[in-house]
């Protein structure tokens, strides 16, 4: 059982290193974790899972989302979604 931990933290080592160096000549590319926040860009949340989010209780979310109604969202067949990216950007709004 410890060699599949160990087989996997060095295949996981190899491939950040491996990004790395890929990298290295060219300073301006992103790397792994700014590629993945890109894809956020067009990732919905559901409106039961906003609170895992935003990392709060659910019945806090649902006060929020009320007290807020310009709370960045869309409505499809009748179901609420929150653009990842549009509630990220609008809750560092209301935060500051």
């Amino acid at each position: 059982m410890d060699y599949i931990w160990l087989a996997l933290g060095i295949a996981i080592a190899g491939y950040l290193i491996g990004d790395g160096l890929k990298n290295f000549k060219n300073p301006n590319s992103k790397n792994i974790l700014e590629s993945l926040d890109e894809s956020d860009d067009h990732e919905l949340i559901k409106e039961n899972e906003v609170h895992h989010f935003i990392g709060i209780s659910m019945e806090d979310a649902k006060d929020l989302i009320r007290e807020h109604p310009n709370i960045p969202h869309i409505i499809i067949n009748n179901k609420v979604y929150y653009p990842k990216a549009k509630l990220r950007e609008w809750l560092l709004k209301i935060g500051s």
